[in-house]
């Protein structure tokens, strides 16, 4: 598990074919500090790679390795990375670490489109469209994962919503280099998931006969 709280700002550095090309293995740079605090990192560690939850299989000093099948690049941003792509980083969730985000899996629900970016005061508007199906798990003031940052939902209109961000969040994150037209990992909230579930079960159930 995961905060949706991005604790550093990776680069690719190779991206490396594996299995005929289906599949591939992502060198990421990061900080030592990244890999070492407040533990060192270990081989099947768990890292969330801009929401993505992926196994390191390399560690470096200053970078490690992870391996994406078919299915990950099939469902995610993943596979339009490329050497050089910058990526948001967070290590996996301790008991007893501060909970600033919200709850995120790094199992990502769809891909988005980015619609646009309009400054508003001292942050920046941005608005996307989410893939078929998303919409209705996604509510005005409540959490959504957006390549791996927790955000605030500010508005929904079918299935294009907003969020605003600050300067702060924009310097440490992949948003920095965001443009319109491009495509984003999503992870809707595990609350929004299971009451969705609840309620669709609810409606599903045939009455019993006293």
């Amino acid at each position: 598990m995961f905060t949706g709280i991005v604790t550093d700002l990776g680069t690719v550095r190779e991206v490396q074919p594996l299995g005929d090309g289906n599949d591939m293995r992502l060198v990421i740079g990061t900080s030592p500090a990244f890999l070492s605090q407040p533990a060192p990192a270990v081989i099947g560690a768990s890292i969330a790679c801009s929401g993505c939850c992926l196994t390191a299989v390399q560690l470096g000093g200053d970078w490690f390795a992870v391996d994406a099948s078919a299915e990950s690049l099939s469902k995610t941003t993943l596979g339009l990375l490329r050497a050089g792509s910058r990526i948001n980083l967070e290590r996996s969730l301790r008991l007893g670490d501060e909970l600033g985000g919200h709850l995120v899996s790094g199992h990502v629900d769809g891909v988005a489109e980015v619609l646009a970016a309009v400054p508003e005061n001292a942050s920046v508007r941005w608005r996307f469209r989410l893939p078929p199906g998303l919409s209705r798990f996604v509510a005005a003031k409540g959490s959504v994962a957006i390549d791996g940052v927790s955000l605030t939902v500010n508005e929904v209109d079918g299935d294009v919503f907003g969020v605003n961000i600050i300067p702060h969040t924009a310097a440490v994150t992949t948003f920095a280099t965001l443009q319109p037209g491009g495509r984003v990992n999503i992870e809707i909230d595990t609350l929004a998931r299971y009451v969705a579930r609840l309620v669709s079960a609810d409606q599903g159930a045939v009455p019993t006969r006293a």
